[in-house]
Formats: structure tokens, C-alpha cells, sequence
């Protein structure tokens, strides 16, 4: 499977908590995520604020991205969202 990231900022979304980014899987546009809680309990983000989380995601990108290619090789082309549960496995 073909996965590319856009190079293109991330978006914090304040009513899930998450940070989103896109990417494509064989050429389908799919919607990453990863929430807030990951990114402090594997990121350093230091607080909730949309500021912390964003710069924890740019200070981890390349991390947080082999994450979701790891997932979307298993699960195809669909939406992917990482919970603090799932880096406690893959580190």
C-alpha cells in the first residue's frame, strides 16, 4: 500500500479532543487523528490547550505519521484515530 502525507498543517478540533491530519492510502484521501490524551501521555504535551497539542504533534510528526502508516497498512484505506492505549503497544 502507497500512504503519503500532504505536507500540510495539522487541525486541532476542540469538540473531540484530537489533532487531525490528512493523508492518502492508494491515492484515497483519509482523515488521521490522534487524541489529546496521547499526546501527553507520549508526546509531551504539557496541557490541553490547542498551542501544547500542536506543538507536541509538530515536535512528534514523524512518529506520530510511521504510527498511522502501521495502521493503515492493517486496516486500509479508512479514518484512523490513536488513542493513548495504542502507543502503549506499539513503542
Amino acid at each position: 500500500m502507497k500512504i503519503y502525507f500532504p505536507n500540510e498543517s495539522p487541525e486541532y478540533c476542540a469538540r473531540d479532543l484530537v489533532v487531525a491530519f490528512p493523508a492518502e492510502a492508494d491515492g484515497v484521501p483519509v482523515q488521521c487523528a490522534i487524541t489529546a490524551e496521547a499526546l501527553e501521555d507520549h508526546f509531551g504535551a504539557a496541557s490541553l490547550r490547542e498551542e501544547d497539542l500542536l506543538a507536541a504533534f509538530e515536535s512528534n510528526r514523524r512518529h506520530i505519521q510511521q504510527a498511522a502508516t502501521n495502521l493503515l497498512e492493517e486496516i486500509g484505506p479508512k479514518p484512523v484515530l490513536m488513542h493513548s492505549g495504542y502507543f502503549r503497544f506499539c513503542d
